[in-house]
């Protein structure tokens, strides 16, 4: 058939992307407009084929083969199609595993269907010398497009280079389009300013209890400091431990508090941030910090049924209790085909259904009242729900606190937004 489809190893685009715009082949280096760069690769394929489009897909590696929201923003835009292969960890580097076969197959597999008049092929990679060797002999004409080099020199196979048909060279000026650097300076774009919503959560006071400890740390390192000062059996400074003439000081800067900070007890001289828009919240005196296990509820050292736990935390319903059959079958079409998976949007979209879905008003005011703390058992529904977006699945096993914050930022951003307007109606 006379069309034009595109096939993009997005590890070569990105990565020589970055080693030409940042100087270093992370694509941590930066910042992709992919809804431009699908455009863009569209329209020059179209014009240097003259056919019309029939499909752009795009092959990438992943954790587990676990979308990532690139990954979800990419596959729910018209005429793309994502393919993912593992993104496996070894010495320390990320490496991709089953993309280039996963190309191959599907080079073959569409010359030999007469699916289209020509392939673009946008990689570097030497091994798909046979694929484009079988789809020449089928009648395609295979078009292959390189990322222009940093050093002016191939950044692709030398045999893929003379086994193409047509070649084109995508340059600086075509890159910037849709790709930008995060360092100042240059054609590179200043990076994002922070958002003031998860600027608010940070800044949140610490409970008395951390603040404590900070201070009880504090205590130790100049008690330390001034044994080593004092002077020593002849007179002379005694040195400190370390060898040097005294002890550093620790430094003094405020830790950026935890879910398990901000569930700690508060002093009365500690008060909560107050959340904009909201009545001043009374001094919390009996916060319990309860964890979930597989067991149930667990309790931890300083809480328990002493103490007792706050009856608005415990009226509060989960999503997944103001969730029919019908609205969880819903919800999970929502997620696939329109929620990009941003962190920020992840929490807007929890917090926009368990609003909506809310029996009584009066648990939105209830949960107003713990601001900057969502309760425990709705905190952890909510980062369940953003780990289906992989927003959770980091290069160590680790959780991203920078994610959290964004998606707590995110479910606070929506209540405000949705309890406003629930205020507004009430007054009309």
């Amino acid at each position: 058939m006379d069309r034009c489809v595109v096939l993009v190893d997005a590890g070569y685009l990105l990565g020589a992307a970055a080693s030409l715009l940042a100087g270093e082949p992370a694509r941590s280096r930066i910042t992709v407009d992919h809804a431009a760069l699908i455009q863009g690769l569209r329209e020059r394929a179209e014009a240097d084929t003259q056919q019309p489009l029939l499909r752009i897909y795009w092959f990438d590696g992943a954790p587990d083969r676990v979308p990532q929201p690139e990954h979800r923003r990419l596959r729910v835009m018209p005429r793309v199609t994502v393919r993912l292969g593992a993104l496996t960890r070894s010495d320390g580097r990320w490496a991709q595993k089953g993309v280039d076969a996963a190309m191959h197959a599907e080079l073959t597999e569409l010359a030999r269907n007469r699916a289209c008049s020509d392939i673009v092929l946008v990689t570097g990679d030497g091994d798909l010398l046979p694929g484009l060797m079988s789809a020449k002999e089928h009648g395609v004409a295979v078009h292959l497009w390189a990322v222009q080099a940093a050093d002016g020199d191939y950044n692709q196979s030398e045999d893929l280079v003379a086994e193409a048909d047509e070649r084109r060279v995508l340059d600086r000026v075509w890159i910037t389009r849709a790709v930008r650097a995060k360092e100042y300076g240059g054609i590179c774009a200043p990076p994002p300013a922070p958002r003031p919503e998860i600027a608010a959560i940070l800044s949140a006071p610490l409970p008395e209890s951390a603040l404590a400890a900070q201070a009880e740390a504090q205590a130790r390192v100049e008690a330390q400091a001034r044994a080593a000062r004092a002077p020593g059996a002849n007179g002379t400074p005694a040195p400190a431990r370390n060898g040097s003439a005294e002890a550093p000081a620790a430094a003094t800067g405020r830790t950026v508090p935890t879910p398990k900070d901000l569930a700690g007890l508060r002093g009365p001289g500690t008060q909560p941030a107050q959340h904009p828009g909201h009545a001043p919240h009374p001094p919390a005196t009996s916060a319990t910090l309860r964890w979930s296990s597989d067991k149930g509820w667990v309790e931890r050292p300083g809480s328990g049924p002493a103490l007792g736990e706050p009856p608005e935390t415990a009226s509060l319903p989960t999503l997944a209790q103001l969730t029919s059959a019908e609205q969880r079958w819903a919800d999970r079409e929502e997620d696939i085909t329109t929620v990009g998976g941003d962190p920020f949007e992840v929490g807007q979209v929890f917090a926009r259904r368990w609003m909506e879905r809310l029996p009584e008003p009066v648990h939105t005011q209830k949960l107003s009242t713990m601001y900057p703390r969502i309760p425990h058992r709705i905190d952890g529904e909510l980062l369940r729900y953003a780990a289906r977006f992989g927003l959770l699945a980091h290069k160590d096993d680790q959780i991203d606190e920078h994610d959290r914050y964004a998606i707590r930022a995110g479910f606070w951003r929506e209540i405000d937004v949705r309890a406003a307007a629930e205020h507004a109606t009430v007054a009309d």
